[in-house]
């Protein structure tokens, strides 16, 4: 093979061999293998789910089917008010101290925070 000829070849096999040393060398080659196949079985995976996402746009549609008939509406029941939720508390590790735990909301236009 040509790439048994070429000096780069040879000095990246040293380097490598001087690193891991002649007893690793075996383990590290069983680990690349490994991960080449999970990595060859994973794309081949997508590959495949793409093919049959593909397919599903050109199946046909289902026929509809008859919905039942929509059932009598119960009587209105008054709500009872709401409870509100009440406060949670953290306890700080350094301190021992318990803290409030203030809920997380998004901001409104959506954008991250600093």
């Amino acid at each position: 093979m040509a790439i048994f000829e070429k000096p780069a070849f040879w000095i990246v096999l040293l380097i490598v061999l001087l690193l891991f040393g002649a007893k690793r060398l075996p383990d590290l080659a069983r680990g690349v293998g490994r991960s080449l196949r999970i990595f060859k079985a994973e794309t081949d995976g997508l590959k495949n789910d793409f093919k049959s996402g593909a397919d599903d746009d050109i199946a046909p549609a289902a026929p509809a089917v008859q919905a039942a008939p929509p059932a009598p509406a119960a009587p209105a029941v008054p709500a009872a008010p709401a409870q509100p939720e009440a406060p949670r508390y953290l306890v700080d590790p350094v301190t021992g101290e318990q803290i409030l735990a203030q809920p997380v909301t998004p901001p409104a236009d959506g954008a991250p925070r600093a």
